[in-house]
């Protein structure tokens, strides 16, 4: 069985601008120098790992660690700067719920246009628009203006839509923490529903009980660097002691 997700090496690497020549001939001079200005940022650092059908990653690790690069990198918005990433079959990119929703767009043109862009047939959004919009506890909002939602009804909805579909491959960003109590533990167990049905998820979240509760996988991440990788419970452990 080959796995869904193969990481080699993978690097990513921003290079910025720190500071400027202030005259135009330093600019000119620095460039005869071949002096630069630029800062090289190195988001991820050599990270490596697979994932097999059916399985669930747990990325962990506090602000700006490199994890949100890491679910871009996999939904194909990024390249890596060194190494490979091969992602095989179709993904649902979790990553910022609502965006590419259209606010004077009703709740239900919002869920064909939302939906296309995850590559999902027209037809099949059509079909299933009511039931989106049932599970989402959006029914009597559905062909309101998505302006009139509140931010929890749009992560709602943009949830909805994204877990309608069984792909390959979901990538999760802090989605599970969307709603109130009983949206978060509807949401776990449509969740449970998609991992028995053989999809693989990468889960970004700061909650140790969710890593502990949902993943057979876990990886924690600290300045671009993979410190730990392996089972849930040892990552956790690392991760808290540290």
């Amino acid at each position: 069985m080959k796995p869904v997700v193969e990481v080699k090496n993978a690097s990513v690497s921003y290079k910025i601008r720190h500071g400027a020549s202030p005259t135009l001939k330093e600019t000119f001079l620095n460039a005869l120098k071949r002096k630069s200005h630029d800062v090289e940022i190195r988001a991820l650092r050599e990270v490596s790992f697979n994932l097999f059908p059916g399985e669930t990653l747990a990325v962990i690790g506090g602000n700006g660690a490199g994890k949100s690069t890491l679910i871009k990198l996999l939904a194909r918005v990024l390249p890596p700067s060194e190494g490979q990433v091969i992602v095989r079959g179709s993904v649902s990119p979790m990553i910022e719920l609502g965006a590419g929703f259209n606010p004077e767009l009703t709740g239900r043109e919002n869920i064909l246009l939302y939906g296309t862009l995850l590559g999902r047939p027209t037809k099949d959004l059509e079909t299933n628009s009511l039931r989106i919009a049932e599970w989402a506890g959006l029914v009597d909002a559905i062909d309101l203006p998505l302006r009139t939602y509140s931010s929890g009804m749009i992560a709602r909805l943009a949830f909805s839509i994204a877990t309608d579909y069984v792909s390959d491959l979901i990538l999760i960003d802090e989605v599970l923490s969307v709603g109130d109590s009983e949206f978060q533990a509807k949401s776990k167990v449509r969740m449970d529903e998609l991992l028995k049905s053989g999809a693989s998820v990468i889960l970004i979240t700061h909650s140790m009980e969710t890593v502990k509760s949902l993943a057979n996988k876990a990886m924690w991440i600290n300045r671009g660097i993979v410190m730990k990788y392996g089972l849930p419970t040892d990552v956790v452990e690392a991760y808290t002691n540290a």
